[in-house]
């Protein structure tokens, strides 16, 4: 099933329904895609200020799955932008949660992609792959694991425990 034929869930109604089964990100992350509402099946990548692998994942077949990236909070450089995101909608992602910065933030709103970041600078990241792929992250001590379900909204991120 393509993620844009999901049926959208409420983050809240979710949470009403299955409770301590979720965590709930509480650090307040920025909607930046075309579409506020997202989740899919989790894949991981731990990196800070290079977006190599960043950009070689999103280029591989996403079956409506979900990115989540740990850059370690760092604003100081973008870990996506306008074309890493095409390359995404191009290949079945159905979003990307950032734990950092994007850049292109007007283009990357206009693609159909899900897009949760703490904000944006103009600047490159470093390019050299230095990072880890399908490794527990923990995002304000939520741990996320490569395969468990997520849901994003307006209101904030559900993850499977």
């Amino acid at each position: 099933m393509n993620a844009a034929s999901t049926p959208a869930i409420n983050t809240a109604d979710l949470y009403d329904e299955r409770g301590d089964e979720l965590a709930s990100v509480a650090l307040q992350f920025q909607s930046l895609g075309g579409r506020s509402q997202f989740s899919g099946r989790v894949r991981t990548i731990r990196c800070f200020q290079d977006n190599a692998l960043v950009k070689s994942t999103l280029a591989n077949p996403g079956s409506g799955n979900v990115l989540v990236v740990d850059g370690g909070g760092s604003l100081g450089t973008a870990l996506m932008g306008d074309m890493i995101a095409e390359s995404a909608v191009a290949n079945g992602w159905a979003g990307v949660v950032i734990n950092g910065a994007i850049r292109d933030r007007e283009a990357i709103a206009r693609l159909d992609l899900g897009v949760k970041a703490l904000g944006s600078n103009p600047r490159k990241s470093a390019k050299a792959g230095a990072g880890e792929v399908d490794v527990d992250v923990e995002i304000d001590g939520v741990t996320i694991r490569t395969g468990v379900m997520i849901w994003c909204d307006p209101d904030g991120i559900l993850v499977e425990r």
